[in-house]
């Protein structure tokens, strides 16, 4: 089922956001229910594991959830969108369509909703669990995203945000269920300039590339708090989750297409998950800075 893209954010989804935290956003928020047809879930937390219990390690959920959710629902500067004030998400802050997709082995999962599903803001699972709003790219699968007429310009610090699937294995902040990507930018679709990314699967683990951090600065191991039923605002690097980026970083000004490159190296199908779930999941992308605010 393809997203909406506008979405409103409002202030009565601050009792649904408190509701759930814990350490950070209920499983309850998670898109399930759109997602016809599919039956397992690629984030989905081992069955059994126990709920997620606060901890001091890691540093994917914001450290004090109570004042970050009401902040983020008083709006964020770098968003443009004062969420208080019930303003609607901009479509074009987000993907609005997908240039090329070359899925690796044992990739599927979500393509038959594409493009919508990778469209407009991100749909967070917390801590506990791992959205199943995503498209899996499988193993060394890419896809190659827009968001014409918008582009991501540089500034202040992080310019775009890239929202995948991961949690924490048992509540526990030091094991990341983490299927890192590459991700690189152009101006042109021609010409790209990419982060480094240096995730080192592990082979003790079946849950994607396990515990092995640090992975520099691929994206796909942070936790992704913004949900458009809790509130935080998805233009917020400090409350949104995910993993934000900085064009100065590659000494880039501008950029129309962002590009992801799974490098979880996983076997397919990976352990206990279905043959089309494996690799990076992309969820949403989020300009913080960009072109048409």
């Amino acid at each position: 089922m393809a997203r909406a893209l506008n979405r409103t954010v409002r202030v009565a989804a601050l009792a649904v956001a408190l509701a759930g935290w814990g350490c950070g956003p209920s499983a309850a928020t998670t898109r399930d229910a759109g997602r016809e047809g599919e039956d397992a879930e690629p984030g989905a937390s081992p069955e059994g594991s126990p709920p997620p219990e606060a901890s001091s390690g890691g540093d994917a959920a914001p450290s004090q959830p109570l004042e970050a959710a009401t902040d983020a629902l008083e709006g964020s500067e770098a968003g443009g969108v004062d969420a208080a004030e019930g303003g609607a998400l901009p479509a074009d802050r987000f993907v609005t369509g997908v240039v090329s997709f070359t899925p690796g082995p044992c990739a599927g999962f979500g393509a038959a909703q594409m493009p919508g599903i990778v469209e407009g803001p991100p749909v967070g699972g917390g801590t506990d669990r791992g959205s199943t709003d995503v498209v899996s790219l499988g193993s060394a699968g890419s896809i190659v995203v827009s968001f014409a007429p918008n582009g991501i310009t540089d500034g202040p610090g992080p310019d775009f945000i890239v929202f995948e699937n991961p949690f924490w294995v048992g509540g526990n902040s030091s094991e990341v269920y983490a299927e890192p990507g590459e991700v690189s930018v152009s101006d042109d679709g021609s010409t790209w300039h990419t982060y480094p990314c240096a995730s080192t699967p592990d082979p003790q683990s079946s849950l994607g590339t396990g515990v092995t951090g640090p992975y520099g600065q691929c994206a796909g191991w942070h936790i992704v708090w913004s949900n458009p039923q809790n509130g935080i605002s998805p233009f917020d690097p400090s409350a949104a989750g995910g993993d934000p980026f900085d064009l100065a970083d590659l000494g880039v000004t501008h950029a129309r297409y962002v590009r992801i490159v799974d490098k979880t190296a996983e076997a397919c199908p990976d352990s206990g998950m279905r043959p089309d779930t494996n690799g990076f999941d992309l969820d949403a992308v989020s300009i913080v800075h960009a072109d048409i605010p």
